[in-house]
């Protein structure tokens, strides 16, 4: 047990100042551990302060519509789990009397809360003895006990859950889990760790096996998709252009969009000219431009996305069309929503330069 009590008192001398540390209520804990899926603390922190500002509880967020959702989450990605919280938040409070399953085999039946997930919240809001297994829970133990398993096999979950169960304090759940995952987050680092400053140095078998750089294994990479993305800006008579919510399964589920046309490659304007003369928008095109020279390259985990905006013009007024204020307050994807953001406001700052 040597390793776990340094560790945890490594942990309550070193751990961050995190709201969500400052309670053990089960809604507190799942939002920040929904958030912080996939997201560093830095970029998700401002996201669960306004989530609780907006939702002070579960069945604020329940009664909630999930456009108001996605649009909080806009900039955060991986929308399913902003999707999931939602649809979590409404069984919770409509379905289970407001009351969190308490256990972490119940924990692991809500809709988007995984192994990981329900170990945390069964342990640090309900104290319940599981371990928790992530990739900081993977580096530090494979690190220090130097096992050389491939974190990517299917043997690897059980390994791992196997060794963390039988370091846990059963009645320091809590805190050995919070311990586990910050030392991987602010000592035991991906990349050049400062192993001569760790509490570990003297009997971590990485270090003394000169194997940091390479533990852990990791053999699988992710195959990267490469898609081409022509977003059509239709600009009508009021100046107003048309939206799209993006029903289909996939990336981007149930945010908004512009007209799209995908293709197989980059397009050249002459490409897309005659891509989009093809259209069939049921209305006189007096021009088509593009609104940027470089293609902006959006990084998804398993795509990349280069994407261009082209401005359709027509003098036609058209029925569903929208103002830019009006399109601003759906929620896009940010790399949309940000492009928005810079081409409306410059088009005003122009009208108003004109005017004076």
């Amino acid at each position: 047990m040597n390793f776990s009590n340094s560790l945890i008192q490594w942990y309550l001398q070193n751990k961050r100042d995190l709201p969500w540390r400052k309670t053990n209520h089960p809604y507190h804990i799942w939002l920040s551990e929904i958030m912080l899926q996939q997201t560093r603390v830095a970029q998700g922190m401002p996201y669960y302060f306004a989530f609780t500002e907006a939702f002070p509880t579960v069945a604020d967020l329940a009664k909630s519509d999930e456009e108001t959702v996605l649009k909080l989450w806009q900039g955060l990605g991986y929308y399913s789990r902003a999707r999931n919280l939602h649809a979590t938040a409404k069984y919770i409070a409509f379905e289970n009397n407001g009351k969190f399953p308490d256990s972490y085999k119940a924990l692991k039946t809500l809709k988007g809360v995984g192994d990981y997930t329900a170990a945390a919240i069964a342990s640090i809001a309900f104290g319940e003895p599981v371990p928790v297994v992530d990739g900081n829970v993977y580096r530090v133990l494979s690190r220090y006990f130097g096992i050389d398993t491939d974190i990517t096999s299917p043997k690897a979950k059980k390994e791992f859950f196997a060794l963390a169960d039988s370091l846990l304090p059963k009645d320091k759940a809590a805190d050995f889990n919070q311990a586990l995952m910050e030392f991987g987050a602010l000592q035991c680092v991906p990349k050049n760790p400062d192993c001569g400053v760790c509490i570990f140095k003297d009997s971590c078998v990485a270090l003394q096996q000169k194997k940091v750089d390479v533990l852990p294994v990791k053999l699988k990479k992710n195959k990267v998709v490469s898609r081409y993305f022509n977003y059509l800006i239709i600009k009508d008579g009021n100046g107003n252009s048309v939206v799209q919510k993006r029903t289909a399964k996939g990336i981007w589920h149930n945010l908004y969009e512009f007209p799209l046309l995908e293709t197989s490659a980059a397009t050249d304007y002459d490409t897309a000219y005659s891509l989009v003369e093809q259209y069939d928008f049921g209305f006189k095109i007096l021009n088509i431009k593009p609104l940027h020279h470089e293609v902006i390259v959006h990084k998804l985990s398993h795509q990349h996305l280069n994407i261009r905006f082209w401005e359709v013009e027509t003098a036609e007024k058209i029925a569903e069309a929208l103002s830019p204020k009006t399109i601003m307050n759906y929620p896009f994807p940010i790399v949309l929503h940000n492009f928005m953001e810079r081409l409306w406001q410059n088009e005003q700052k122009s009208s108003i330069f004109e005017m004076n």
